[in-house]
């Protein structure tokens, strides 16, 4: 009896498909457009806005790459400094405008051994030669980049509360190919250096000392202080009375 089901069972074997699709912009580029305006708005010090009623003004963010996360990361780093955000201009004491140097992503590459190129052939009406790539070393370092700046004024009179510095941030990752292994990567969007996607084990003894980071990589950004609440007015003092006028 189990022959005849193992016979239907082998026939009906078959195999499937996935189908696999990638979004426009890759992960890594937003990670590291993203991980650039988080360190650039976390060195933005908004504690002298506390308490105030404030409006943040985004116009002049329009253009900026991945501006609705750049303005959220900008009101949740208003709150937690304990401002008071409004969602009307009106109703706001005082105008906060941001803008943007600029908000983007940079690659370098660099090829040690023979690129692809192209070789014309002698002979009339023959296709034209490709010749691969023959890389012994190969690397390609992408940076992430983030350039604001935070002012405040007065709604009804225009005068100046604040202004922030300019703040500047980057963030990194770099992959190399080695006699066509690879890619090792690592960088700051990376918690350790992978290899084609997958993180290398640890060595099985002692234990592995931190990567280094260069001047150009940022450390993680500082923490996000916690609210500040109003402060709170004192109770009235009764007037003291004089004992010798009783």
């Amino acid at each position: 009896m189990r022959l005849p089901f193992v016979v239907v069972l082998c026939a009906a074997v078959g195999c499937g498909t996935t189908r696999s699709t990638d979004t426009p912009r890759a992960a890594s580029e937003m990670l590291l457009v993203s991980q650039a305006v988080d360190a650039a708005v976390a060195h933005i010090d908004f504690t002298p806005l506390a308490c105030r009623k404030v409006f943040l003004d985004p116009q002049y963010l329009d253009g900026t790459v991945d501006r609705g996360y750049v303005v959220s990361t900008l009101r949740q780093r208003l709150l937690a400094s304990g401002a008071r955000l409004q969602e009307e201009r009106k109703s706001a004491d005082v105008i906060v405008e941001a803008r943007s140097g600029g908000v983007g992503t940079d690659r370098h590459s660099l090829l040690v051994g023979v690129p692809q190129m192209t070789v014309p052939t002698l002979t009339l009406g023959q296709p034209l030669t490709q010749i691969p790539e023959v890389a012994l070393m190969k690397r390609t370092d992408q940076r992430g980049f983030a350039k604001l700046a935070v002012f405040a004024y007065m709604r009804g009179t225009g005068e100046a509360v604040w202004q922030s510095p300019l703040t500047e941030a980057q963030s990194t990752l770099k992959d190399t190919w080695v006699l066509g292994a690879g890619p090792f990567s690592r960088g700051t969007v990376r918690k350790r250096t992978e290899l084609a996607g997958q993180p290398l084990p640890r060595l099985p003894f002692g234990t592995t000392p931190a990567e280094p980071v260069g001047p150009d990589e940022l450390m993680p950004p500082p923490a996000i202080p916690p609210l500040v609440p109003p402060p709170k007015t004192p109770p009235p003092t009764a007037p003291a009375t004089d004992p010798e006028r009783r």
